[in-house]
């Protein structure tokens, strides 16, 4: 059969060859072998770069597409990866420049050879190639979602490791301001429901990540050790405000609460550090400097609220105006209440920019959502929803890719902010939490507390649990005897364990007074240590009458007796015989005058 395609082909004119490019493009994938693929490939090339042939501008997208549906087998494909073929390409991307479709077929053709042939990325961005600067100047001037999402596609693949190239793009491509244009670009495409524009905003996310993660390094030289936002030029300051704004307009998917590009924004969000000129974009206007939560008494904030996922229902508009779904987290935040406490503390109002009280109620959504009342962390039924609910290949089983991020995004938040560590504190572990036996054991709780602390005895979730315990760790100050105090020892004792802490917490050195309202509260001497929670009062036993206590006493009678004729007991060992022989012996008791 490929044999007789490539033979209609060569004999097709420009009337009839679109009959044929059909014929490959719903071909079997095996209906070529490597020669006929490699063969049918060079036709392609050789026609499309001949002018007004048989291949004219009518017919060049379903050329390019034939030649992408060719190259998506990696056998007999191999020369599309190689330095002169993807010149070719990029020049006949340039020459259909006016016809999107044509022109994004070319790229989708590059961007496979690069998917499947790793030398073809160093290929792409060399000397002699020069991709990469075409396809960031294609970026810069382009408008349209499924253009941009083709072209940060190969450029993300084209950045997967350090190189030269990176540097280039960001000292003299300006790459930084590029991605920031196209981020706010896609926020106004993907809300009004333009398509690709999700997929568009996942591959430009990418894309960026992998400029934030490799051009700090490339400053620094070799990095043996370093971590996430351990590296950093303020060169890439500026890419911040756009990335918080994805950040605040993307709200809650559903059935999954937190997936791409949330997901993806969120991984570039924790390689910034919150160095003293990006503070104020990451405090300045997120409540840092708020007043503390109201109270707030309501019969609106059921529980049944904070424990239904939110839906997707349109996120917060580009003018600024608030989304059905926005509002719903709003309410969320607004109607958080602890089950553990009454009156509940309730966080204000989210502000546009409220990025740790936005990071926060995303947790607590999808918690509830994974873990609603009472489930454990580790429950085969969470489990299950996490692999019917996944979009990866194989479905991931655990939450670690999906949850992990955010957690840490908190958690760097409230390193570095002590207004943003109180505010954390309030609304998980309050001065005024109710730690009677009423209220329950903290890990026990369907609240955002008991979900963190069942979280730490975690098996399938991993790393989640550990990012979870940094998050507890850093909400109190980073300070031992602080978290044993406010959670339980108990609690949190296998996450000190595995800090090296296999001891009992010296004396809480917090200076923080917000900290020190919250221990003063948990320090209680009617608090157990270990649990966190109020010791019950032991009650009285009830005096027994003497009917009963004769009862009590043949009971043990018999029962001696028994061990006694059984052998299981020494003659000599019976309590019981013991006290009758002592009684027999005991002199009788003195007369008593007032007896008759």
């Amino acid at each position: 059969m490929a044999n007789t395609l490539l033979e209609r082909y060569r004999a097709a004119t420009p009337d009839n060859v679109n009959v044929v490019l059909n014929d490959v493009i719903n071909a079997s994938p095996f209906a070529f072998d490597r020669t006929s693929r490699s063969e049918f490939i060079q036709a392609l090339l050789a026609d499309l770069q001949v002018v007004n042939g048989k291949i004219t501008a009518q017919n060049a997208a379903t050329a390019l597409l034939a030649l992408k549906t060719l190259g998506k087998n990696p056998t007999g494909s191999e020369s599309l990866g190689t330095a002169p073929i993807l010149s070719t390409l990029l020049k006949i991307v340039s020459t259909h420049k006016d016809d999107i479709e044509a022109s994004g077929e070319g790229l989708r053709c590059i961007a496979n050879a690069l998917l499947l042939f790793e030398p073809a990325r160093t290929a792409f961005i060399s000397s002699q190639v020069k991709g990469g600067d075409v396809c960031i100047d294609l970026l810069q001037k382009s408008s349209n979602p499924d253009q941009i999402f083709i072209l940060s596609r190969i450029l993300f693949l084209s950045t997967v490791h350090p190189s030269q190239f990176i540097t280039a793009l960001v000292e003299e491509k300006r790459v930084v301001e590029v991605v920031g244009a196209k981020l706010d670009l896609l926020i106004t495409s993907l809300l009004s429901g333009a398509k690709t524009s999700k997929e568009a905003m996942v591959d430009v996310l990418k894309f960026t990540f992998n400029v934030l993660m490799h051009y700090p390094k490339s400053l620094d030289g070799p990095s043996d050790g370093k971590v996430i936002g351990d590296s950093w030029s303020p060169k890439l300051d500026s890419i911040l405000p756009p990335l918080l704004r994805v950040f605040h307009a993307l709200p809650p998917t559903f059935p999954t609460p937190i997936a791409a590009p949330l997901t993806h924004a969120i991984h570039s969000l924790i390689v910034v550090p919150i160095t003293p000129t990006l503070r104020s974009e990451w405090f300045t206007s997120s409540g840092s400097s708020s007043p503390k939560p109201t109270m707030q008494r309501t019969e609106s904030s059921s529980s049944s609220r904070t424990h239904s996922p939110v839906r997707s229902g349109g996120p917060t508009s580009p003018t600024g105006k608030s989304s059905p779904l926005d509002r719903a987290l709003s309410v969320l935040s607004a109607g958080r209440r602890s089950l553990s406490r009454s009156p509940s503390p309730i966080p204000p109002r989210p502000s546009p920019k409220d990025t740790l009280l936005r990071a926060h109620s995303l947790l607590e959504v999808a918690f509830t959502h994974y873990f609603p009342e009472m489930t454990e962390p580790d429950d085969l039924s969470v489990r299950d929803k996490v692999k019917s609910e996944s979009t990866l290949s194989p479905p991931a089983e655990s939450l670690d890719d999906e949850l992990s991020p955010l957690v840490v995004l908190i958690t760097r938040l409230c390193n570095a902010d002590e207004n943003s560590r109180t505010r954390t504190r309030d609304w998980l572990c309050p001065a005024d939490l109710d730690r009677s036996a009423a209220a329950g054991s903290l890990e026990s709780r369907p609240d955002m507390l008991g979900r963190c602390l069942r979280l730490l005895g975690s098996v399938y979730h991993a790393r989640l649990k550990d990012s979870v315990g940094e998050m507890l760790y850093a909400m109190c100050d980073s300070d031992v005897s602080t978290m044993s105090t406010l959670l339980g020892y108990g609690n949190v004792a296998g996450f000190l364990f595995n800090k090296g802490i296999m001891t009992a917490p010296p004396p809480s050195t917090s200076t923080s007074p917000s900290t020190a309202a919250a221990l003063a509260a948990a320090s209680s001497p009617s608090i157990n240590p270990i649990t966190g929670t109020t010791n019950a009062p032991r009650e009285p036993e009830p005096e027994m009458t003497q009917e009963e206590k004769e009862r009590e006493m043949e009971k043990l009678f018999v029962l001696f007796d028994r061990l006694e004729r059984t052998g299981a007991l020494p003659k000599e060992q019976n309590p019981i015989r013991k006290a009758m022989e002592k009684a027999a012996t005991a002199p009788p008791p003195p007369p008593n005058d007032n007896d008759d």
